[in-house]
């Protein structure tokens, strides 16, 4: 462990990486850690920065491709609509004792569009958090 730190040590004083602040060894070495350290943490947080970038977008194109889908798994309310207006009329024209019951029931597969529509909105959901996290972290 000493030879290793001897051979930093003996390559910064060698090196034009290390200022010129100092003439001690340990000055030359803090000054070319700060500069090295200070490219280094530069490099990551771009990289960090052009990540979040990416999950910015597809989350944006996920979430906008998914509520699509939502919007066309949603059932049909204009049947809902007909189906009610025919009772009231029905209603009006002989009373409430002729009225015949309409079907007003969900589809025969209600448990897997019940499944399937949740986790559409739960997969909204965490791709809005997705997008919410790289937001923070952007801003941080």
């Amino acid at each position: 462990m000493v030879g290793l730190l001897q051979q930093i040590v003996d390559i910064l004083q060698t090196s034009t990486i290390a200022e010129e602040r100092g003439k001690d060894v340990r000055s030359k070495f803090w000054a070319a850690y700060k500069r090295v350290s200070g490219e280094f943490d530069d490099n990551m947080l771009e990289r960090c920065n052009s990540n979040m970038d990416i999950i910015l977008i597809f989350a944006g194109l996920f979430s906008a491709a998914n509520t699509a889908f939502i919007i066309a798994m949603q059932p049909n309310s204009v049947d809902t609509t007909n189906a009610l207006l025919v009772q009231l009329i029905q209603i009006t024209l002989y009373g409430p004792s002729a009225v015949q019951p309409t079907s007003l029931s969900p589809s025969a597969d209600y448990s897997s569009n019940f499944w399937t529509q949740a986790l559409a909105y739960m997969s909204l959901a965490l791709s809005l958090l997705a997008a919410f996290g790289a937001v923070l972290g952007k801003q941080w």
